[in-house]
């Protein structure tokens, strides 16, 4: 499918999951983009196995863990009171809430999503939370709604991996972020190429699988945006977890879980 018609495949995906989380027969959460329903795997269990502390979990009110991440951005993110956070693919608002712990009163989070329904769930999250330093804006993040020079930290979490053109991502992201701003995603990589079948694959494709790409180009992209002090490390621990997200197709063979980091110079 060309680039057009993957992204309403992705838009329809998660706009189904945010208008169906919750309703009785789908349990706490729809299926995730990355893992089985959470009948097979209850969402905090995930999000334990994904790096989230108790603490974080307790923090969050019900309805903003979606399950949908593939790491923890916030472990490596180092957030300060003050900052200025934007999380590119905010869904249902889980990290911005934990942002916006982390950069207090004084700091402010912006969770940017393409889709109405997760925006509206994030919305009415931060309405019950009372996050007054939250908030959520509708775009795409190969085009974000934000100006330059904007935000302390960029974050992501399982979310650059579904858009077709991943290196005006972070050309975005550089533009945002102010001189020495930080990136600090969780997503996955290609570590082996995928199989035929899986490439073709619609649903691996929503899934967080059939989009990766390989550390090497995810370093590249992020070099020509203009980043240094880039770092892509793949953890092997996710293995376990990535198995999961299609049982008995061998997807953590060729997929696995990866923290980038990377940094915009003081001056350019």
């Amino acid at each position: 499918m060309d680039a057009a018609d993957q992204k309403e495949l992705v838009r329809a995906r998660y706009g189904n999951i945010a208008a169906t989380a919750g309703a009785p027969e789908h349990g706490a959460a729809a299926a995730s983009c990355c893992g089985p329903s959470p009948a097979a795997s209850p969402l905090d269990e995930k999000l334990r196995r994904m790096g989230y502390s108790e603490a974080e979990l307790a923090a969050v009110p019900e309805g903003a863990n979606l399950g949908l991440g593939c790491g923890n951005p916030q472990a490596i993110a180092a957030m300060q009171p003050g900052e200025t956070i934007v999380d590119l693919g905010s869904g249902a608002g889980f990290d911005c809430f934990l942002a916006a712990r982390q950069v207090g009163a004084g700091g402010r989070v912006i969770g940017v999503d393409m889709t109405h329904e997760m925006l509206k769930k994030a919305r009415d999250n931060a309405a019950r939370l009372g996050a007054a330093n939250v908030e959520f804006r509708l775009g795409e993040i190969e085009h974000l709604p934000i100006g330059d020079n904007t935000a302390d930290v960029v974050i992501s979490n399982c979310v650059i991996n579904l858009v077709p053109d991943k290196a005006q991502v972070y050309r975005e992201a550089f533009r945002v972020l102010k001189p020495g701003g930080r990136l600090a995603v969780s997503d996955v990589v290609n570590t082996a190429p995928l199989p035929a079948g899986l490439q073709g694959d619609a649903s691996l494709l929503c899934g967080c699988i059939a989009g990766a790409a390989s550390v090497e180009r995810v370093e590249a992209w992020l070099a020509e945006a203009g980043f240094v002090d880039v770092r892509v490390e793949v953890k092997p621990e996710s293995r376990a977890l990535i198995a999961t997200w299609a049982p008995g197709r061998g997807i953590e063979d060729c997929v696995l879980s990866a923290a980038v980091e990377a940094r915009k110079p003081v001056a350019r």
